[in-house]
């Protein structure tokens, strides 16, 4: 099974498992990491804005027009941003890495 690294903003590295077909958001979420993901992966809010290390951005899928948009309302928004809901693992990105920022904005509260 593929694994990934989610560095707490503390520091803290954490490799969890990573099943195929499932999305980072959820991963974080199931091992109890503090990744909100307050509309449960439907795009329409950011609290699952995570920074990719920069050795796997070229390795994930073109970020699309709304996830986007979506990001433009985050906190702290880099060229390593990414909406954990969006990235879906797959075989190719055993070993992932993600650092989750220090605070997130929920945009459903506007």
């Amino acid at each position: 099974m593929p694994k990934i690294v989610i560095i707490e903003p503390n520091g803290t590295r954490r490799e969890l498992d990573a099943p195929v077909g499932k999305s980072l958001m959820h991963i974080g979420r199931d091992a109890g990491l503090d990744i909100e993901g307050a509309c449960d992966g439907a795009m329409a809010c950011s609290t699952c804005h995570v920074y990719v290390d920069p050795a796997w951005l070229g390795k994930l899928p073109k970020m699309g027009e709304d996830e986007s948009d979506m990001l433009d309302l985050a906190f702290g928004v880099t060229d390593r941003s990414r909406l954990g809901c969006q990235i879906v693992m797959t075989e190719e990105l055993d070993g992932l890495t993600v650092v989750l920022p220090k605070s997130t904005r929920n945009a459903l509260l506007g």
